[in-house]
């Protein structure tokens, strides 16, 4: 008897958190990471009720380019992250508010100088934005984010010289995200 009343309870609990409609998903891209070095990004969200969603992003950038001296430039770079979004007015629109964890595997180097550094970073970050409405399907997404965490690197002379100038752990605080992201709400 207490199995049936268990799992209604449980059924009724999440009933009002997820909500079976249309418009729940959607996809976005960052059109600011494609100008960092040509990082190709993608997001993933799903709604669970009209103020908050969950989402999982992935950014990637294998490209080391060439710079006029004969030397190289890069910031490869490989970011997992899950996170949350609030939307106080409705999920989709509007102004929102987001939290989340993130794992960056990086490489940068060749750009201000020749140092280059390589490493793991962990760590949580916040933001906000906002979302416009373009049509049913389509919005606009601005936004700004930081995160902080630990990081674990090893700095270079140049980036193909492999000669071991430092290497530390440290915590760290930095921008995150500057989005001008489109997405399709499926």
């Amino acid at each position: 008897m207490k199995r049936p009343i268990a799992t209604l309870a449980l059924a009724l609990l999440l009933g009002g958190v997820v909500s079976l409609r249309g418009q729940n998903c959607s996809l976005s891209s960052n059109i600011c990471d494609v100008a960092d070095f040509g990082t190709l990004g993608l997001e993933a969200s799903l709604g669970l009720n009209r103020h908050f969603s969950v989402s999982a992003g992935l950014k990637y950038n294998p490209f080391t380019y060439s710079d006029a001296s004969g030397g190289s430039m890069q910031n490869r770079q490989r970011v997992f992250s899950l996170g949350t979004r609030f939307w106080p007015w409705h999920l989709w629109s509007g102004w929102w508010l987001s939290a989340k964890a993130q794992y960056q595997e990086f490489n940068r180097g060749g750009i201000e100088s020749p140092l280059t550094s390589e490493g793991d970073r962990y760590g949580a970050g916040i933001g906000a934005g906002y979302s416009f409405m373009l049509s049913d399907h389509l919005n606009l997404d601005i936004g700004l984010g930081a995160w902080g965490g630990y990081a674990k690197l090893v700095s270079y002379e140049c980036p193909t010289c492999g000669r071991i100038v430092s290497t530390s752990d440290r915590f760290f605080v930095l921008p995150n995200d500057l989005l001008l992201s489109i997405s399709y709400i499926f």
